[in-house]
């Protein structure tokens, strides 16, 4: 097989300029089923004044809220044919996305350490926490258990959380709020087809009987791609395939996704499972082997009770259920002449809990919000062995308990000068407690500007896998490690504005954060065998522009830069896999008001350090572009998109982990996907 420069096998032309008039012709029809609402309709100032419930822990203002904040919704995803959460991460100001052809990893504000398990950043589904209790892991691929296409919005909201949620909430909080029965009160059956024959089926059914009844959604995923063949220069040799890695990127994953309302009552669930092939050979196991892969399951049960009650008091309580499971098959060959071993490795985990919230407006100068979480990771497993090898490498069987209080007042000096005050405590059973403040200082001038200046301290604990996964051979355990900390200080500047045909908002925001006891693998010089340790301080010092808008004819957009940089603070100059910079540009053109949109982005991110003893010093930049043209409101409640990633073909690659001999993981090439959506 011929090889190109990374090995991905040459584009398969499809006719898209068929494709295209196709749409085109049918979305002229007039259709005769009612499609999903229409936001082009919306008034320019109600687009304008969008609204969170993650930075505070009930609904406000974004202009109000001690953050800055992005929102993207199930309109852009449609128009921008967003496959998974990190497709629509990638698009927004100040944030990257790598992958190593099994996760994908968010880096934030100019931080993803290579290799990491996406442990810095909060992951909820209407509120309801999706990071792991093996890992801390936040699944913004394949492994996010609820489908996309199920989503109503995403908030991201920026800075230091702990005050509010906990651990994990280091640099920020992604919350994923579902749609409910009424966004859809019908069925939906949705199909696609894309690139390295990848096939999606989505069958959705929902009913709200309004005030007689309950409300019900449910909905069923099931995917399959076969992946790419993939060549890596590293093993070119005739005994490694000549570098060639065929058949070895597959992926499959299912999920399943309900929330039923009724009153008060939401009982809301998921469970989504993929399994990966690796095509890398990461951990030294042997490359092109066929048996080598991954696998995650990740589900919850979420029952909440929520009402407004009389004199301005809203309570929610509830209680939950988490699961997750990790299993992989990795193929080692530990002498020349033996034969291959399969070992084992396989993390479970389950816990339960239970949070009461109240919300209490004060004379109207006052909203206070108090709560208190209580957790209980009553198994959190770990093992590894080599398949007819006894004994396991690794044996760990693990628990813990938690428990947090967090106070919040949100202070109306005058109507243009708000104070956000909030502190939460923590006690863990293994580490102890800790205490972690947020203030935000919100001034607003004039009517449509908000200046904000905003600290916070947040913190992590240091996960399952990083305090007592160890084999002794190679890695060994460390149960004394410490949580890591983060302090932030930040300035933030909201305008908007009318003219030019249009609404138009831009922000600049300023940070600075701190980072103390920072947890990285490092070799033990008593012994030589590699354990986490809390070695490391970082600073990180940025600036973040952004532009938004929407002209009167329908045409909307988003631009923007960040320039940040982030460096140790004892020496060492910058951290590995930190882009300097980022640039971002999203527009949407109604072809046919309210039926046709061509919705092309370009997402640019500067060169990458690479980790230390890689082959090459630095990952070079590279600039992206996609485009997607949907047409929606068809004959028969039909709705069709085609979307074209990369498409200009530029090869890069993102910075390799130390379980990778790779200095470099390459990136897809041009892909395609055509998806339909029948509404009835």
């Amino acid at each position: 097989m011929a090889k190109t420069p990374f090995g991905i096998q040459a584009y398969r032309k499809v006719p898209m300029r068929f494709l295209l008039l196709l749409l085109a012709a049918l979305a002229a029809v007039p259709a005769n089923a009612a499609g999903a609402a229409d936001l082009t309709g919306m008034s320019l100032e109600s687009l304008m004044n969008v609204t969170i419930v993650g930075a505070s822990r009930y609904e406000q203002r974004v202009s109000e809220a001690p953050t800055y904040a992005s929102v993207v919704t199930a309109e852009d995803i449609r128009k921008y044919g967003y496959r998974t959460l990190a497709d629509l991460l990638r698009s927004l100001p100040g944030i990257f996305v790598t992958n190593d052809r099994n996760y994908s990893y968010v880096g934030i504000r100019g931080f993803q350490p290579a290799g990491d398990y996406n442990t810095r950043v909060l992951l909820l589904v209407d509120g309801h926490r999706i990071n792991n209790s093996i890992y801390d892991q936040t699944p913004i691929g394949n492994d996010f258990p609820v489908d996309i296409d199920l989503v109503e919005r995403v908030e991201v909201v920026r800075g230091p959380s702990s005050s509010l949620y906990g651990s994990n909430a280091f640099f920020g909080v992604i919350n994923v709020i579902t749609k409910r029965a009424y966004h859809i009160d019908g069925a939906e059956v949705s199909g696609s087809a894309g690139s390295w024959r990848t096939y999606k089926g989505r069958a959705t059914a929902a009913k709200d009987y309004m005030l007689n009844g309950p409300a019900i959604l449910v909905s069923g995923t099931a995917a399959d791609s076969r992946g790419q063949d993939l060549y890596f220069p590293e093993y070119d040799d005739p005994a490694t395939n000549n570098g060639v890695a065929e058949g070895d990127d597959r992926e499959r994953y299912d999920s399943l996704f309900a929330k039923v309302s009724w009153g008060d009552f939401t009982l809301a669930g998921a469970r989504g499972n993929r399994t990966k092939r690796l095509p890398t050979a990461s951990f030294g196991t042997v490359f092109d082997a066929d048996g080598t892969y991954t696998g995650d399951r990740t589900g919850f049960l979420d029952l909440r009770y929520e009402k407004d009650l009389d004199g301005g008091l809203n309570l929610m309580a509830r209680a939950y259920y988490d699961e997750y499971y990790y299993w992989a098959d990795y193929i080692f060959n530990y002498a020349p002449g033996d034969p291959d071993v399969i070992n084992k490795d396989y993390a479970k985990a389950s816990s339960f809990g239970a949070e009461l919230k109240a919300v209490k407006t004060v004379r109207d100068r006052h909203r206070l919000t108090a709560g208190v979480e209580l957790r209980n990771d009553y198994r959190k497993d770990q093992q590894n062995y080599d398949l007819g090898f006894p004994p396991p490498y690794v044996d760990s069987r693990q628990s813990s308990k938690e428990w947090g209080a967090y106070l919040q007042d949100e202070i109306r000096f005058h109507p243009k000068l708000i104070l956000n005050a909030g502190v939460r405590y923590d006690r863990y059973s293994t580490f102890g407690g800790t205490t972690n403040p947020r203030l935000g200082l919100i001034w607003m001038p004039l009517e449509k500007t908000a200046a904000k200046l905003l600290y916070g301290r947040a913190y992590r604990t240091p996960n399952c896998y990083e305090l007592y996964y160890g084999d002794n051979l190679t890695m060994k355990p460390n149960p004394d490690l410490r949580p890591e900390t983060i302090r932030s200080i930040e300035a933030v500047l909201e305008q908007r504005m009318e003219g030019l045909g249009g609404s138009w908002k831009a922000t600049a925001s300023v940070f600075h954060n701190r980072i103390d006891d920072l947890i990285t693998i490092q070799p033990d010089p008593s012994d030589g065998l590699d354990h986490f340790e809390n070695n490391e301080s970082i600073e990180t010092n940025g600036l973040e522009l952004e532009m938004e808008g929407k002209l009167t004819g329908g045409i909307q957009g988003r631009a923007s830069y960040a320039w940040q940089r982030a460096e140790y603070r004892h020496g060492g100059g910058t951290f590995p896999n930190s882009p300097k910079d980022m640039a971002k540009l999203n527009l949407s053109f109604p072809l046919l008001p309210g039926r046709l949109f061509l919705s092309p982005e370009a997402q640019y991110i500067g060169p990458r350090k690479n980790l230390p003893g890689k082959a090459q010093k630095s990952v070079g930049g590279y600039t992206v572009a996609n485009a997607t043209l949907l047409a929606r409101k068809l004959p028969g409640g039909l709705e069709l998109s085609a979307s074209v990633y990369n498409l200009f073909d530029k090869r890069y690659a993102d910075p390799a982990g130390t379980e990778h001999l790779q200095y470099s993981i390459p990136q897809d090439g041009r892909s395609y996907r055509i998806q339909a959506t029948c509404r009835f």
